[in-house]
């Protein structure tokens, strides 16, 4: 898959979309998936729409890694701190405070300064609305980017294997083994070692710049595409196994850190880069490289149309949750990306909301 006409690779634009879509479907089912019973048909439902997009946030965070860290694209420091890093903390600081205010008039709270102004005190002091959490994650990743490229720019095939085994054994691995049979040895060991360089998602932002440099065997893309589907079934099964046996929802094979989400993770990033093409003509490409320009907005409008549902009564089960959920879905993801264009055409301030 070649590259749009303004120089964007369609395939990752496509991905980036995708995952966006992802990320409204995994809000919408999830808001009511902990007050099913476990073992009602509706929690089957949202169980499998919520599990099978869990990979939404590793491949964002990959798909960052994969452009930010590639040494060939020249990234001062001044670039990195004004055009990533700026973008980030303003978009923090106003959507933090616009979700701040929404969240105490939604409670009830009444529109007066003292109110919007308490509000909007919590917002400064880190008490955000819940998926803003990821602009903190990212906003780390974009503080430590110059010393990861310096690694990735000089690392041989050998160190990146090395690198994603202690990833993957101390990340994903042990954690998720550790939160279904607590061990104090093990979680000893694990903290006596202080392997933090491998923690978090540094991981995913490594791995998204391997895979999109380097060209992967048919053997080797094979294997990761069945242990992708391994990983689905483990996150969509493993949880509804585990919520039967204690009678309520279970999350841990939801974390983003665990086994099976990362190798879900992998694989979709593998097949939107391999498999999944984009019609050649222009000005299909060129829309969705508009609509790719603006999914940072839309991650960050999309809550205010959940919020806005859930306060006329309109949610996952409205009606029958097969398909209310990905209507829901496309309603919310269309809505928010009228929002996020047009507050991306705000003269020199769109680009750092949207």
């Amino acid at each position: 898959m070649g590259k749009n006409g303004n120089g964007r690779l369609a395939w990752a634009d496509l991905l980036r979309c995708a995952a966006l879509f992802a990320v409204v479907l995994l809000h919408v089912s999830g808001a009511r998936l902990a007050d099913m019973p476990v073992d009602s048909g509706a929690f089957q439902v949202l169980n499998v729409y919520d599990g099978l997009t869990h990979w939404c946030v590793p491949v964002f965070v990959m798909l960052s890694g994969a452009f930010l860290l590639d040494p060939k694209h020249s990234l001062p420091l001044p670039k990195l701190l004004f055009r990533h890093i700026l973008r980030i903390f303003t978009a923090l600081a106003v959507w933090g405070a616009v979700y701040a205010v929404a969240n105490h008039l939604e409670q009830g709270g009444a529109w007066t300064w003292p109110g919007v102004r308490e509000a909007l005190w919590q917002a400064l002091r880190g008490h955000t609305h819940y998926h803003l959490w990821f602009l903190y994650m990212i906003l780390g990743l974009y503080l430590v980017t110059p010393v990861l490229r310096a690694f990735v720019r000089g690392a041989g095939r050998g160190d990146f294997h090395w690198f994603f085994l202690l990833v993957f054994v101390f990340t994903f691995l042990l954690p998720t083994l550790l939160r279904l049979r607590p061990s104090q040895t093990a979680s000893l060991w694990i903290g006596n070692l202080n392997l933090h360089l491998v923690l978090g998602y540094v991981g995913y932002y490594v791995l998204g710049y391997y895979l999109k440099q380097n060209t992967l065997s048919r053997a080797a893309e094979f294997a990761l595409y069945l242990l992708g589907a391994l990983g689905a079934a483990v996150t969509v099964g493993g949880t509804a196994l585990l919520s039967r046996q204690r009678g309520e929802l279970v999350q841990v094979f939801y974390n983003y850190d665990s086994p099976n989400v990362a190798l879900m993770s992998v694989a979709v990033f593998v097949l939107f880069r391999y498999v999944l093409g984009v019609s050649e003509e222009r000005s299909r490409r060129e829309r969705l490289s508009k609509a790719a320009q603006v999914s940072f907005g839309i991650y960050l409008v999309h809550d205010l149309f959940l919020m806005l549902l859930r306060r006329v009564g309109i949610d996952a089960l409205s009606f029958a949750p097969a398909l209310a959920v990905p209507v829901l879905a496309a309603g919310i993801f269309l809505c928010s990306f009228a929002v996020a264009w047009v507050l991306s055409k705000i003269p020199l301030v769109g680009r750092y909301l949207t």
